[in-house]
């Protein structure tokens, strides 16, 4: 029998998947508005909607990646000691007490629930060496939808890559905005307006749920841009906008 899903829109791209039963959280990110130092300083403009006591229990926590802090950043690391289960890259894993480490097409179980690493490209053909590696996640569970968290991915061949093993996806949550550094040009490191809708044209009929879409001054799209691409591309019966801190029910 087909559980209740929801998805709550934290900020960036932090959310609560409640599904098949677990509560689960993408890259948590509960800082304040400031900036973060670095090679290419970072400057996040909105706080989260809702505070780590307020998001509550997490059975596991969805990293896709930990070397940027607009996807883990300081209070998001001490939230991780809160999840019963943290997954992400090999990487991720050897820098982080505790964190399970999954290769591409690896899988994890918790209860009825499978959740397996996909690719992910953050940015450009050859943007690991600059951006690092990066992951997305599946989720399946008998008689429950076929989810994807896409992760900072910018490739439409990744996604039509992963629909081609996966066969049929159900909702796709896409981490758009094209987020943007300069640091490869004119080539954005997560999705943008076109790009996405590219992306659910080789989901099939995939329900779009769009994340990571504001907060960031490095993101140089807004997600009224997105809609628009999708009213205009005759898409947008497929797209569902959360709002933040509001859960959105998807089943």
């Amino acid at each position: 029998m087909t559980t209740p899903m929801t998805f709550t829109l934290v900020g960036g791209p932090t959310a609560v998947i409640e599904y098949a039963g677990l509560r689960m959280l993408t890259d948590p990110t509960f800082d304040p508005p400031g900036v973060y130092e670095g090679g290419i300083p970072l400057h996040k403009l909105v706080g989260p909607a809702l505070s780590p006591d307020e998001v509550g229990g997490i059975n596991v926590v969805l990293l896709s990646h930990d070397q940027h802090p607009d996807n883990l950043d300081h209070a998001g690391r001490d939230f991780l000691s809160r999840a019963s289960a943290v997954l992400s890259t090999p990487e991720a894993a050897a820098r982080i007490p505790g964190v399970i480490g999954l290769a591409a097409w690896e899988a994890h179980s918790v209860g009825d629930v499978e959740i397996v690493a996909v690719p992910a490209l953050h940015g450009p053909e050859g943007a690991e060496a600059l951006s690092g590696p990066v992951t997305g996640f599946l989720l399946r569970a008998p008689e429950q939808p076929t989810v994807y968290v896409s992760g900072d991915n910018a490739s439409v061949a990744v996604v039509a890559e992963i629909v081609a093993q996966v066969d049929v996806i159900d909702i796709a949550v896409l981490f758009t905005g094209a987020a943007n550094v300069g640091r490869f040009g004119d080539s954005d490191l997560t999705l943008n307006a076109r790009t996405a809708v590219a992306a659910a044209r080789a989901l099939g009929d995939a329900v779009i749920v769009p994340a990571h879409a504001e907060g960031w001054h490095h993101f140089s799209e807004t997600r009224e841009r997105l809609v628009r691409e999708f009213e205009y591309s005759g898409l947008a019966h497929r797209l569902r906008v959360p709002q933040h801190g509001v859960p959105l029910q998807l089943l």
